[in-house]
């Protein structure tokens, strides 16, 4: 018997079908219009055309093609081989190839996508490109799909900006179908618990760069998604929740029998839905529902901030509506049901050891906290995605989620959450509007009132800690760093040393309209400030001295200046020439001088992108 949807959450989703309909109804009817049902996609393309389509193809598989019946794979791919997730992509093309013949179809690299990594770009020129590099790899998917060549798609990508721009480009031709393949992380390295260590020892000048150097090579050691449960492995989650991967596709590690076994399985998946009529179009298959269990995955497994932004500019892309009040009401129904750095010491590894994703996605379905009534690449329904595979004799097999949890440190059940909300926050108050992860920060940080110290840059930070001037209680205040300013960098590099300031006895916390990291951690930072100081937003008001109330129980986030003082307040003019040029930052001034909010999905496809 399935368990009736809690009344909150079925209330929830309602208002978001009701708001999104319009634009869901736009949707809905372009991509229907370029559906070609009964034919093969490449049918309607001229002879001239299919040759240049066919050229490079060889005499076997020109044959394959020439047929009416033969469905043609586009592979869109992230690969390189700096970035450790997206490198094991490369085997990937051939794998898929190779199925899709046994299965009667052909398969085409469509296109490449970018792949940046955050990891190498944090605190530097190139992390301005960042953001915005997931509107880059959208733009590229729909040029890698517009030959028109291809009856279904399949989407390799992991990483921070990869998957969302993967899946904003998909759904811009969501008249086919497609499945998301992902690589899985790397093995663990050395212990969360160290690596944090050494780094605060790095930071207050204990041990020097080579001791931190090693520590760092320690943890990111291999081929495969970092294994901290950050940005990336909060994208899997999320396609497992959206129902476009295979049922626990996510965590298996690069290079193993499963791994291809997986793959292939996809493959083959995808060529018999299209061959027998059951691979629904990707922007038909996912709903208003199929995003809120999305959403509701992000509460109950502490995810990354960052998809405050990427979700919602994913939903866009569907032509659905969510909100950041969506965000703030869903998390206090949903309970935090995993502990995963930084939220605790296991990493994703562990996590899937211990009953991973499958038992997540029952405990939540079986409790009502899930729709079920939502359409996926397995068929009609998440009871497929309560299962783990399995290679039994060289096949895949899916067998139930364990029972209980192998490790209730790590991972709990609906009866026994690590807390009864799913600890993201909605701040707000005179300042503008904001989120806040809480599920990594002490209760006895999570309310501060203490004077503003403003910073224009997060290098002013840092200089500020080496010269001994932060010793105190205080809000640090990060602005000019939104979208429209420089491109909204991660700011992650500022944890470490407001980290050690906490531990040695003050409270503080941070306030800025750029970006913290899925790796935000107990430090108390309400981020994505919106407006964002450049356009007009209260955090470009605050001066130093000003007493900052911080309530990440409440969600109020003020300044307590009297209120005609604070409304005659002017902002100063932000120093921005340094962040328009070098690095290829000069290209992306349109991108800067367009985009959207970063509560809208900072997107910089304009306003009527669905």
């Amino acid at each position: 018997m399935t368990t009736p949807i809690h009344p909150t959450l079925a209330a929830i989703t309602q208002r978001i079908i009701e708001r999104s309909h319009p634009s869901r109804e736009t949707y809905l009817a372009r991509i229907r219009a370029l559906q070609h049902k009964g034919r093969v996609e490449r049918d309607q393309l001229g002879c001239s055309n299919l040759a240049h389509g066919y050229a490079a193809m060889p005499q076997t598989i020109k044959i394959e093609m020439l047929k009416h019946s033969t469905p043609n794979l586009g592979i869109i791919t992230a690969y390189n081989d700096m970035v450790s997730a997206h490198q094991p992509f490369l085997q990937f093309p051939d794998w898929i190839k190779d199925e899709a013949q046994q299965h009667g179809a052909t398969a085409q690299v469509a296109g490449g996508t970018p792949a940046m990594c955050d990891g190498i770009t944090q605190g530097y020129e190139g992390m301005e490109l960042s953001l915005f590099s997931r509107d880059v790899i959208a733009m590229s998917t729909a040029i890698g799909l517009s030959h028109q060549m291809f009856d279904g798609a399949l989407y390799f990508g992991v990483c921070d900006k990869i998957v969302p721009g993967l899946m904003i480009g998909a759904l811009s031709c969501g008249h086919l179908p497609g499945i998301f393949v992902p690589a899985g992380p790397m093995q663990s390295g050395i212990g969360n618990k160290e690596k944090a260590r050494t780094r605060q020892l790095f930071a207050e000048g204990k041990v020097g760069r080579d001791a931190l150097l090693e520590s760092e090579m320690k943890s990111y050691h291999s081929p495969g998604t970092c294994t901290f449960y950050g940005t990336a492995n909060s994208n899997q989650m999320m396609m497992e929740m959206l129902g476009v991967h295979l049922p626990a596709a996510a965590f298996f590690h690069p290079y193993t029998p499963m791994r291809e076994a997986l793959t292939r399985y996809a493959a083959a998946h995808l060529v018999q839905g299209i061959q027998n009529g059951t691979a629904k179009p990707l922007g038909e298959m996912l709903d208003e529902k199929s995003f809120v269990n999305a959403l509701i995955g992000l509460m109950a497994t502490g995810g990354s901030t960052n998809h405050t932004m990427h979700l919602v500019a994913m939903a866009r892309a569907a032509g659905i509506v969510l909100t950041w009040d969506d965000f703030d009401e869903i998390s206090s129904i949903i309970p935090l049901l995993i502990r995963v750095y930084p939220n605790g010491q296991a990493d994703i590894n562990h996590f899937a050891a211990v009953g991973g994703l499958p038992f997540v996605i029952r405990e939540l379905r079986n409790n009502g906290l899930l729709h079920d009534d939502v359409e996926t690449v397995m068929g009609y329904g998440m009871a497929a995605y309560t299962q783990e595979p399995f290679l039994v004799d060289g096949k895949l097999q899916w067998q139930d989620a364990v029972e209980t949890s192998r490790d209730e440190e790590i991972l709990r059940p609906f009866s026994k959450p690590f807390s009864p909300d799913g600890g993201l926050r909605l701040m707000k108050g005179n300042i503008g509007r904001g989120v806040i992860k809480v599920s990594a920060v002490r209760e006895h940080c999570r309310i501060i009132e203490a004077p503003a110290i403003v910073f224009n840059d997060q290098r002013e930070v840092l200089a500020a800690f080496e010269r001994g001037e932060l010793e105190r209680d205080f809000i640090c205040v990060v602005r000019f760093q939104g979208p429209r300013a420089n491109g909204m960098p991660e700011l992650h590099k500022l944890t470490p040393p407001l980290g050690i300031l906490q531990d040695r006895g003050f409270k503080v916390a941070l306030v800025t309209d750029g970006r913290m990291s899925g790796a935000s951690g107990k430090v108390p930072a309400s981020i994505h400030m919106s407006p964002e100081a450049l356009l007009g937003g209260g955090i470009g008001k605050i001066r130093t001295g000003d007493m900052i109330r911080f309530d990440s129980v409440s969600g109020e986030l003020t300044a307590l200046v009297d209120e005609a003082e604070w409304n005659a307040r002017d902002i100063p003019e932000p120093y921005l020439s340094k962040n328009t040029h070098g690095i290829g930052r000069e290209l992306f001034a349109g991108f800067r001088g367009i985009t959207s909010s970063a509560e809208t999905g900072a997107m910089s496809f304009g306003g009527d992108f669905a």
